[in-house]
């Protein structure tokens, strides 16, 4: 853990007890502070007073006696409605941070030359794979990595820091908003799309928070961004103009004549005098599809800044064993492959993977976002037949039907997947692909995306089994 040394002595109101704010609360308390945290729910509440948490009910509380609230990146303080919480801190004229935000200041707290290095990573799609693999790039290379903040462990919760360790963070839009001191060494922009408009109301909105990620840096610091959107062309445009920092553009569609590009599959690196032939990404199975080529290309971008040799890191990049829930191959039942891109939750995200095969039989729905499944129209070609779940499969149904594609609405997972695979295995197509890739948020019927992912993978397992069994029955029924 790391301990919140920069707040002793003051009083700080805690509000979300899930996984960051358990560990804010008792970092802080490490650090001697006076906290007095709080959740709306009593199940997180016993669960995190039984992990040592003060607890201090703040319905009732004094709000003028906090020095700051550390809220849950999750509860919303301004869009779609501020939380009660952030009404009282707002009454009170205490600000409002996160987990991130006190780790930034731990980090600032220590003299230079004893601070460790800090890449951070934000964008719409993309963030955790990227994050993953350039913590597991840093890792192969002997480097002490550690990988949090909204992907597996809470920032806090890292490994005590020291000089030669590396902290490989992805940023959500959400963390971004309440941290201000955070400085990156190496700072990545992956892409711009429509996502969590109803807390950020507009794109312009959403676009200025997760720049924020460049706050903080010096000259010696790297900022990568990627190009191959709209957004992401203006926004390394107006950098390049705007300050003198190491501007690193990335891109999987075309070469650059300075950065970090991907050429039929091939990473190059054009960052000094000559272009660098880095790793055949075509390679890496965990990495297929161009946003997975894009997202290399950060990575690599990031870890070479701080001094990484090339040559180490194309075959780092290589042994990635991949992450779960993206573009994840569970395993195959005769011809048909089944793949878990739960983490796609929005339309943006499926377009990845629905880019990336074809002859899919792909499964969809659950809660909506803006626009549903419209902007995919142009890549209904790769689809043989879908199959919706949830919430969203009546509104879905209709886009489908209007593009003239074959669907059936299977209500909840486990039918989605078992009506894919038998429509899948007795197709005469090549390379059947029982595709996972929700467009959807997944609160209507499971936790999280995990979850979501996790029963996906559990059915898949099953019918790989059943599959398994009935081919050795029939061979020894044969013998």
């Amino acid at each position: 853990m790391i301990i919140a040394e920069t707040f002793k002595g003051q009083n700080i109101a805690v509000f979300g007890l899930g996984r960051t704010g358990v560990t804010a609360a008792l970092s802080l308390q490490a650090g001697g502070a006076k906290v007095s945290a709080w959740d709306d729910r009593q199940a997180a509440r016993d669960e995190a007073e039984a992990a040592g948490v003060n607890l201090v009910d703040l319905t009732a509380a004094d709000w003028s006696g906090f020095d700051e609230l550390v809220l849950s990146p999750g509860v919303p303080d301004k869009l779609p409605k501020p939380h009660w919480t952030a009404e009282r801190a707002a009454a009170a004229g205490v600000s409002i941070i996160c987990d991130i935000e006190i780790f930034a200041r731990e980090v600032a707290a220590r003299p230079e030359k004893m601070r460790p290095k800090i890449v951070a990573i934000t964008g719409t799609n993309g963030k955790s794979t990227t994050t993953a693999l350039a913590g597991h790039i840093l890792k192969a290379c002997g480097k002490d990595a550690q990988i949090g903040g909204n992907i597996g462990r809470g920032v806090l919760d890292l490994d005590r820091m020291h000089a030669g360790t590396y902290y490989v963070i992805e940023l959500s839009s959400y963390q971004l908003e309440r941290t201000q001191s955070l400085r990156a060494n190496a700072a990545v922009f992956l892409n711009l799309s429509p996502d969590h408009l109803d807390r950020h109301g507009t794109l312009e909105a959403y676009g200025r928070i997760k720049q924020t990620i460049f706050s903080n840096q010096t000259n010696a610091d790297a900022v990568i961004v990627g190009t191959d959107d709209d957004y992401g062309k203006l926004l390394c445009s107006q950098l390049k103009a705007n300050n003198g920092r190491r501007i690193i553009p990335i891109s999987a569609h075309r070469s650059l004549g300075h950065g970090v590009s991907v050429l039929d599959g091939q990473l190059y690196a054009n960052l000094g005098k000559r272009s660098q032939k880095v790793c055949d990404l075509r390679e890496a199975k965990t990495l297929e599809g161009l946003h997975n080529w894009q997202n290399a290309a950060a990575a690599f971008a990031a870890v070479e800044s701080l001094g990484i040799p090339p040559k180490m890191i194309g075959d780092a990049i290589l042994s990635f064993p991949g992450l779960a829930h993206r573009m994840e191959t569970i395993g195959t039942a005769g011809k048909v492959r089944l793949v878990n891109d739960s983490k796609a939750t929005n339309a943006d995200a499926s377009r990845q993977a629905l880019a990336s095969y074809d002859n899919i039989y792909w499964i969809a729905g659950g809660q909506a976002k803006a626009g549903g499944i419209d902007p995919l129209m142009d890549l209904m070609p790769n689809v043989t037949k879908a199959y919706l779940i949830g919430e969203a499969a009546p509104n879905f149904s209709k886009s489908l039907k209007k593009a003239k594609v074959d669907y059936k609405v299977s209500g909840h997972l486990e039918m989605a997947v078992l009506c894919a695979a038998r429509d899948a295995l007795q197709s005469r197509k090549p390379n059947p692909i029982i595709l996972l890739s929700p467009a959807c948020a997944s609160f209507d019927q499971f936790k999280d995306f995990e979850s979501r992912g996790q029963a996906f993978r559990e059915s898949a397992q099953r019918l790989i089994r059943l599959f398994e069994e009935e081919v050795n029955r029939k061979k020894d029924n044969a013998a």
